[in-house]
């Protein structure tokens, strides 16, 4: 699968930290930047990465290794 551009992740990754979200929204803002990419996605997957606090603070990697774990080709 192709990587997601780091200038994208470290975008998601900063509005997901700075919107004050809440776990519905932030799997939808999820949900919507991989389709945004061309991946279709489970909400059910989407549900489980919002609320996965790793994925918000950790490195753009691990957010990489989880976006692409979810992300469904088309």
């Amino acid at each position: 699968m192709e990587q997601f551009p780091i200038t994208d992740l470290a975008s998601l990754r900063e509005e997901l930290l700075q919107a004050g979200l809440d776990s519905w929204q932030v799997a939808e803002l999820i949900g919507s930047f991989l389709a945004a990419r061309g991946y279709g996605v489970s909400h059910a997957d989407t549900r489980t990465v919002a609320h996965n606090l790793n994925l918000l603070c950790g490195s753009l990697q691990q957010m990489q290794t989880e976006l692409e774990r979810i992300a469904l080709p088309m």
